[in-house]
């Protein structure tokens, strides 16, 4: 029998803010956390803006050798899950560590430490690099950097499913917990990929923004003028629990997590096919893992990413399974605030999915002056939305077809007990 998870904490590092609350409040806001490229120059690049995490401290979290030592994508993913551990209010003893589990994603690992090191063995051979270089680089080090911190001991796991690295991390640990393999996971995706490979390699694939000249404007999912999507970095990590065990010990409960979809297009590497039925059959997957029907949609964090391609073909794949439902739907891209934040996006779009369940506030798509052509549903375009909710959808779509969705649902203690 399938067990019940539930979120019981949230830890957030993104373009708005160094924690949830920042984070958060800057989304319902409807701020942008774009600008200049700082931390290389940009000059020879097309595209110079980002989503770049600001005024990060990673002393408040590690010792001054661990800084030296870790790539960012270490210290951004130690970070938030210490914040989403305190946030649940939850130690990890002897007593559970065993039935306590990571799976952090990541798209591209440590992606600024290769770039850095493979410069030391041009210009001065072998011997230059760090013997810290490998595990500063590889992308399942941050669930065992977080393990080891934490002393979780249980099932640990890295999902590497590019832009749906997030959403993959938390669904696996979902099953995880659903399937008793644990009773506890810290999950949820991390990147720091504002690196000139990354920037220059997007750049030549044509997929990133050139709006340099107003970087706030430059993210603008669904409308007519988006011109590709802008890279960011941070991470969000979700505490999961077994729901028995989170009563059993007083927690505080976010919303459940009651559905999970995955599939694969087998289309293209990068691009979504027209119509995007992928898309379409992996929500249609979570809504019925979720034991529910489309028409119980309240709300979907959508892919959105300010492609041409993806906004179009993400709509197209609402309608289809929707129907005229989608006419109703609440539908949103964060993105347009904190930038494409690759494998971290689905961690930090889930937890904005839950506050969303939470707070009953629907956060904006913002810059969305004029919908682009086909890109006709209700985006909460500019303001946040004040409006109760009872289930919410988290999309997210990766480079060689992955689709990954969850799927929330607010939590009702008395419903627990007639289950």
């Amino acid at each position: 029998m399938k067990r019940r998870v539930v979120v019981t904490g949230l830890g957030a590092l993104t373009p708005l803010g160094n924690s949830l609350h920042e984070s958060w409040e800057a989304a319902i806001a409807g701020k942008s956390g774009i600008g200049l490229i700082t931390k290389f120059d940009s000059t020879a690049f097309k595209t110079k803006i980002a989503g770049e995490i600001k005024n990060f401290d990673p002393l408040q979290y590690v010792s001054k050798q661990e800084a030296r030592r870790y790539d960012n994508f270490l210290l951004y993913s130690i970070a938030a899950s210490e914040m989403a551990l305190a946030d649940a209010r939850l130690t990890i003893g002897s007593d559970i560590s065993e039935r306590t589990g990571v799976i952090i994603g990541s798209a591209i690992g440590g992606l600024a430490t290769l770039e850095e090191e493979f410069k030391n063995l041009l210009d001065s051979g072998p011997r230059k690099i760090s013997p810290f270089a490998v595990p500063a680089i590889l992308a399942n080090l941050a669930s065992g950097q977080v393990s080891i911190r934490f002393g979780a001991k249980g099932p640990i796991n890295c999902a590497v499913t590019a832009c749906a690295s997030g959403t993959s991390a938390i669904g696996d640990a979902y099953k995880t917990i659903a399937y008793s393999d644990a009773d506890v996971m810290i999950a949820g995706g991390v990147e720091a990929a504002v690196t000139q490979l990354a920037v220059g390699g997007f750049g030549s694939m044509r997929a990133l923004s050139v709006r340099n000249d107003d970087p706030q404007k430059a993210s603008r999912p669904f409308d007519k003028d988006r011109d590709g999507f802008i890279i960011g970095e941070g991470s969000g990590i979700v505490i999961l629990e077994e729901l028995s065990f989170a009563l059993n010990r007083g927690a505080r409960i976010y919303a459940e997590l009651a559905g999970y979809g995955c599939t694969s297009d087998a289309f293209h590497m990068a691009a979504p096919p027209p119509g995007h039925e992928g898309a379409a059959r992996c929500m249609r997957v979570a809504i019925q893992d979720a034991g529910l029907n489309p028409e119980d949609i309240d709300y979907i964090n959508a892919h959105g990413t300010s492609t041409p391609l993806n906004d179009l073909y993400e709509t197209q794949a609402i309608k289809s399974l929707f129907g005229d439902h989608a006419k109703t739907l609440l539908v949103s891209s964060t993105k347009s605030m904190t930038g494409h934040m690759l494998g971290a996006a689905g961690g930090v779009e889930a937890i904005f999915a839950v506050k969303s369940l939470q707070e009953s506030v629907i956060p904006p798509t913002i810059n969305l002056d004029n919908p682009g052509e086909g890109c006709d549903l209700n985006y909460v375009p500019n303001t946040a939305c004040r409006q109760a909710i009872h289930t919410a959808m988290s999309n997210t779509f990766g480079f060689g077809g992955v689709n990954a969705v969850l799927l929330f649902k607010k939590f009702n203690e008395s419903q627990f007990h007639k289950a």
